[in-house]
């Protein structure tokens, strides 16, 4: 079996793991690394999702990275646009020869004795390798490629048209004319509703409960505008912080305001849609920021409501019918085709098995520490974006931190840094204090955080700026050793088959 040895291994060539090593080649110039991405292609999830109006729900301007601007006119950008900022980085900084495509990390073991991950991958050909690397930087995502939430419906074999599930888009989706229901009301749904709604005869979003929608201009004129007196380094800059500092003001003044918050929110809907307007249809059960904000570029979602081109209908499905859905009121919905908008499947590390010393790592029972590594697992990181704002953000501030962490054991000849819990334990707590149905179903799965720092899971950007940046990487808790053995002798497994051959 092919066994390569680098000082790191950053799993996934999307968003984060790109990012990831461009912060190592400014950061760490000295390392070697590579970029295992399971796929064929780079772009993780904007290269995955192809359904109709595929774009971000965030500002480019804080899910840009914060080492390249966004020129674009686009604030909220589509998936095409997005990849091509992608390819452009990947260009720009030297990153495509170090992305081996094709390679599915299946397993990685820790060996205290050489200070090592070795990781097991499955080749797109049926192959395998492994890789043995000091360092191993999981930029994955948090969710499945391979599954979705996808629940059961009574009478689902009985539908004579098309289901779909927007994971997996069908190239060929015809659905020009024809009568289309969205199941959904995530961000999701109010992306293809509008993008559907276009060609098809009409558009049907059903949900069981409504979300908080709030429509937001598809291009930022201050950003524009800045753009034309300052360079464009400085204009981003200016931009990223002016709506880093928005996002975080209007998430604290939801959660100590919701009553405030959440009239501002219904009223924006009423002036959208019309005074006779159903409001039952955008009127949450829940607070502001329970649950994420659904944005919509320059209104799109409303105006194919007032069009007439979609509509909304809450209710429950009772099962589906060979026409369509009959729903619990008594009331049917008739489709030609059904596309089932019901959310992601949660993960942590991917499908992969962990093991350290030969123990296995079950992540649901370890704590995270400064939203980046895991109590018991040494050398590993992992990118966990926020819930509150921008996935980049976070990512960017994982990237340095760990570069730190990396540069601090070359300086001071360690070999492993290893969160450790102290002795006299600490309350745990759900990683994630979000309502969301794709969260509550993973909760279980999740690693936990705990009552007090460093192992609380921030949702906010300016904080981790201090923790992750500027505060010391020695504390109590990250425990530093070297290998117990020298890494020129052979692995135990190496020996065996040195043996066996």
């Amino acid at each position: 079996m092919e066994t390569e040895k680098l000082d790191v291994l950053i799993v996934g060539a999307g968003l984060s793991g790109i990012g990831a090593a461009v912060h190592l080649t400014k950061r760490c110039p000295g390392k070697s690394y590579a970029i295992v991405e399971a796929r064929e292609r780079l772009g993780g999830t904007w290269d995955l999702f192809r359904y109709p109006g595929i774009r971000s729900d965030s500002d480019m301007y804080t899910l840009g990275y914060n080492f390249k601007p966004w020129t674009s006119r686009q604030a909220i950008a589509d998936g095409p646009n997005i990849m091509e900022y992608l390819h452009e980085t990947v260009a720009e900084y030297d990153v495509a020869p170090k992305i081996r495509y094709e390679r599915k990390v299946v397993g990685a073991s820790w060996s205290s004795d050489r200070a090592e991950w070795t990781v097991r991958l499955a080749h797109g050909d049926g192959s395998s390798s492994e890789i043995r690397c000091n360092f191993l930087f999981m930029c994955s995502g948090y969710y499945s490629y391979d599954e979705v939430h996808d629940p059961h419906f009574e009478g689902r074999e009985d539908f004579e048209g098309q289901i779909v599930h927007p994971q997996f888009w069908p190239e060929d989706l015809d659905y020009a004319g024809k009568k289309v229901v969205v199941i959904g009301s995530g961000a999701t749904a109010v992306t293809v509703v509008p993008a559907m709604a276009e060609t098809a005869g009409h558009v049907t979003m059903l949900q069981r409960s409504p979300s908080y929608v709030a429509s937001r201009p598809g291009e930022d004129k201050f950003a524009l505008a800045l753009r034309k007196i300052l360079p464009a380094k400085a204009a981003y800059l200016i931009t990223r912080w002016r709506n880093v500092l928005y996002q975080l003001f209007t998430f604290n003044l939801a959660r100590k305001r919701p009553k405030m918050v959440r009239g501002k929110l219904l009223e924006m809907v009423r002036e959208e849609l019309g005074p006779d307007y159903d409001m039952t249809h955008f009127t949450p059960r829940y607070n502001p920021w329970d649950e994420r904000l659904c944005a919509v570029p320059d209104s799109d979602l409303f105006n194919v409501i007032k069009s007439g081109q979609a509509s909304v209908v809450t209710d429950h499905i009772d099962r589906f019918t060979p026409d369509g859905i009959f729903l619990k009121s008594g009331k049917q919905l008739d489709a030609d085709i059904i596309v089932t908008a019901t959310g992601l499947k949660l993960q942590t590390g991917g499908s992969a098995e962990f093991d350290v010393d030969g123990e296995t790592v079950n992540f649901a029972e370890t704590v995270n520490y400064k939203g980046v590594m895991f109590s018991g697992v040494p050398n590993l990181g992992m990118t966990m974006g926020y819930t509150n704002s921008s996935w980049t953000l976070k990512a960017d501030l994982t990237s340095e931190y760990l570069c730190r962490v990396i540069n601090l054991m070359d300086r001071k000849g360690y070999d492993s840094a290893t969160p450790t819990l102290p002795a006299e334990g600490i309350e745990l707590e759900p990683l994630l204090d979000f309502t969301s149905g794709y969260v509550q179903r993973a909760l279980s799965q999740l690693p936990k955080q705990g009552d007090r720092k460093p192992w609380r899971l921030n949702q906010n950007y300016p904080k981790d700026i201090i923790n992750l940046r500027h505060r010391t990487i020695e504390d109590e808790a990250l425990v530093f050793g070297k290998a117990r053995k020298s890494k020129s002798e052979p692995s135990d497994s190496a020996s065996r088959e040195a043996v066996a051959a």
